[in-house]
């Protein structure tokens, strides 16, 4: 199943801050890249794959009102 970077977070019970620190990046970063406003680079993207423990392929980096059916 494909999820937003918020639905992965939300789904671990974290915070902005706490997925934050887990990725090693500012809490604003990671609220940019939830806004898709910014994309993590591939060296993130690698960390969000291991704390979240989801392949890049399951991840919808655009937010969810962005998305058209």
């Amino acid at each position: 199943m494909r999820l937003t970077l918020k639905a992965l977070r939300a789904n671990q019970n974290m915070t902005q801050a706490d997925a934050a620190k887990a990725i090693g990046v500012s809490e604003f970063t990671w609220s940019n890249y939830e806004k898709g406003k910014t994309y993590p680079d591939v060296l993130i993207i690698k960390k969000i794959e291991k704390v979240f423990h989801v392949s890049y392929s399951d991840i919808i980096f655009l937010p969810q009102n962005t998305i058209k059916s």
